[in-house]
């Protein structure tokens, strides 16, 4: 099983904080896009993202739980470089053909595709409760993204089917780190996944020719995804799923919405709706859940087979 106690505390704080983090730029984001191309954007980003956490990292050579690259690190890190990539490559063409508010939900649903993938690939059994707050989860992205005047999801085509890939492959991706990842390795598992993406991002951008920022705000944007949401937060999930289960961690990443609006209504002038608020509460009572399943467990509450994803402790 993963670890309990403080190391578990410590991995659900850090996943929020990572969710904070991403939604603090979706209203930049939103403003950048309209005078760079979104791969050129990605491309610049995860380079940067790249080279800020080798940099950062390279006096820890050496050390105890520094920054370490051996055959096997390579070899986890590309793969899990390769699924994130391939999930931002994906989103972001299938948001050229759909709404960017059905873009927004049907990605989220890596919180539903999470726990089934693993039911699938891993065997895993996944607790009912937990079920419950996978359902809350969504219920509340459903809230906090589709538009109140739209009837549904509308018809599915080329852009939802793209899209509805790109969760998949972010549900494959939250997988195969909580089971790749290991505490210790943390900081060069980030940095080669951020190599990769760069490189996969940038053989999408290279055929028209990569766009760079043209004023110092822009620079000033792009820096700010790269280094905090981009170097900052893929070694924030890296070290944190080595210490929770997928599942948990996929309910806990839903709460970037909530952290969008917030950051919206404090930052960008928006005002506070009922979507937010009825949205919000249902994915803070999905998080609450996630984290009252494995304490119900210990109790003996629930039966030890339903329990999370079996993965053996890591040190």
């Amino acid at each position: 099983m993963k670890r309990g106690g403080r190391g578990t505390t410590l991995a659900f704080v850090a996943l929020i904080a990572m969710t904070a983090a991403w939604g603090s730029t979706f209203f930049m984001i939103g403003d950048i896009v309209t005078r760079i191309p979104v791969p050129d954007l990605l491309a610049v980003r995860f380079g940067i993202a790249a080279l800020a956490l080798i940099l950062l990292a390279a006096p820890t050579i050496g050390r105890p739980n520094g920054l370490r690259v051996d055959r096997r690190i390579l070899r986890d890190g590309a793969l899990l470089g390769l699924l994130y990539g391939g999930a931002q490559l994906l989103q972001t063409f299938g948001l050229a053909h759909t709404a960017a508010s059905v873009s927004g939900f049907i990605t989220g649903l890596y919180v539903v595709a999470t726990p089934l993938l693993g039911a699938l690939i891993l065997r895993t059994r996944i607790s009912p409760l937990t079920w419950v707050a996978v359902g809350l989860a969504t219920a509340g992205l459903g809230i906090l993204s589709l538009n109140a005047t739209a009837n549904g999801l509308g018809p599915v085509g080329y852009g939802e089917l793209l899209t509805l890939a790109s969760a998949v492959v972010y549900a494959g991706h939250i997988l195969a780190l909580s089971r790749l990842s290991k505490p210790g390795d943390a900081l060069g598992l980030t940095a080669v996944q951020l190599v990769v993406i760069t490189v996969l991002c940038t053989s999408f951008a290279l055929p028209g020719g990569i766009q760079l920022p043209a004023t110092g705000t822009d620079w000033a944007i792009v820096l700010y995804i790269a280094v905090v949401a981009g170097s900052l937060t893929m070694l924030l999930q890296t070290w944190a799923q080595a210490r929770i289960e997928p599942t948990r961690a996929a309910v806990i990443m839903a709460g970037e919405p909530i952290w969008a609006a917030g950051f919206a209504v404090a930052l960008g002038g928006e005002s506070i709706t009922w979507r937010m608020l009825a949205g919000g509460f249902a994915i803070v009572a999905a998080m609450y859940l996630t984290e009252l399943a494995p304490r119900l467990r210990r109790r003996g509450t629930t039966p030890r087979t339903e329990a999370e994803p079996a993965v053996t402790e890591r040190t």
